[in-house]
């Protein structure tokens, strides 16, 4: 029987939150539920989920993400968002368990034998980006991404716009003319400092630029994308369809939802395929744990639009835990020349090891992102 019986979530270092899924015959499925800096919150919102798969057959994937999504008046944003994405994650877990493959092969297929991965390099201090990139090369990466700015001023100051640009050279020396660097603006630019700054990196041939505006000035990108040749990217923050069609719209190059907050394996497989029909790749956002990882993965072994895959393995931030804490065989997350190999493995293709998020979840965390002002003590972008 694949009637669910038990949804559990866990706490766990260093900002995650893991949904488990089990049925009345045992099989287990587990998710990533992950709302930084609001996990609690999702916390909640998964038990409220639960009372409407409870009882019912988890195999009906679809029905249950219509149901989740659609059942209230009141709908989307992150908190519900992220709470469907890590019960979504779970069921197509199950269904591969149940079925004995992994989750791609009942996407249809693989469409690749592996996967280019990029890791992240900060950028907040440019002092340490050359050093962060070195490391990352070290262990096997062919592309970085890295913030383009610590704290960002309304309109960029001539050594705030220069700093950004000795930012992204450093990198470019250490990377040479063979390794890519993507440059997060994070929502930390105004419009007119993004246009402004975008063209002073052309010359370093930036693999793409991300988040030039805030999501909820998605309907400015397009003026950004004008104002540059290089490739522009966004979605990190925009959570269906619907969100990303004006940006596709505008003419992004690449779309980057995130499994664990734009609804899952679900919805992102249909971001996917509107995508394609704008000539955009994918290239899903994931600073995150193992699970939304090998989520990101499965979809991507089946998307013939996507890109490369960001990860957080061994990155500076992870205080306390690392991607690889939660597995028991580490094997299937190895980089092989800069990318990850197909997985094999029923469902998401990796194993939790349930102790040590249990022994996790018993300490759990309040990660909060941190509050940035500006030199006059008003709000700043982070």
């Amino acid at each position: 029987m694949t009637t669910i019986s038990r949804v559990e979530t866990f706490l766990v270092a260093p900002r995650w939150l893991f949904v488990r899924i089990e049925t009345e015959s045992g099989i287990v499925g587990w998710g990533e539920a992950t709302c930084e800096g609001r996990s609690e919150t999702v916390r909640t919102a998964v038990e409220q989920l639960a009372e409407v798969i409870l009882g019912r057959d988890a195999l009906r994937i679809e029905d249950h993400w219509q149901v989740m999504t659609k059942g209230s008046f009141y709908r989307g944003g992150p908190i519900l968002s992220s709470a469907v994405s890590g019960i979504d994650q779970a069921l197509w877990d199950i269904a591969g368990k149940h079925l004995g493959a992994p989750v791609h092969q009942l996407l249809g297929g693989a469409v690749r034998d592996r996967i280019r991965v990029y890791g992240w390099v900060g950028g907040d201090e440019p002092s340490e980006v050359a050093d962060h990139i070195r490391a990352q090369v070290e262990a096997g990466l062919t592309a970085v991404k890295m913030n383009a700015s610590g704290r960002m001023s309304p309109l960029g100051s001539v050594a705030e716009l220069d700093g950004v640009v000795r930012r992204v050279a450093a990198a470019r020396e250490v990377l040479g003319d063979d390794r890519d660097v993507a440059v997060d603006f994070h929502g930390r630019f105004s419009l007119a400092t993004a246009k402004r700054v975008a063209p002073l990196l052309e010359p370093y041939r930036p693999f793409f630029l991300e988040e030039p505006v805030v999501p909820e000035n998605s309907h400015l990108i397009g003026e950004f994308v004008r104002s540059t040749t290089t490739p522009v990217s966004t979605g990190e923050r925009l959570y269906s369809r619907q969100e990303f069609l004006p940006v596709l719209q505008a003419g992004i190059a690449v779309a980057q939802p995130d499994l664990s907050h734009a609804g899952g394996i679900t919805e992102t497989r249909k971001i996917a395929a509107l995508a394609e029909t704008f000539d955009v790749q994918l290239a899903p956002h994931c600073p995150l744990g193992p699970l939304a990882l090998a989520a990101c993965l499965q979809v991507g072994f089946a998307t013939s639009n996507h890109l490369i895959q960001e990860q957080s393995i061994g990155i500076h931030y992870n205080e306390g835990a690392e991607v690889l804490d939660y597995v028991l065989d580490t094997a299937p997350l190895q980089f092989v020349d800069g990318y990850i190999e197909r997985f094999t493995g029923p469902g998401l293709g990796i194993e939790i090891d349930e102790q040590a998020v249990r022994r996790a979840d018993e300490k759990g965390h309040a990660w909060r992102g941190p509050v940035w002002r500006h030199t006059d003590g008003s709000f700043a972008e982070w």
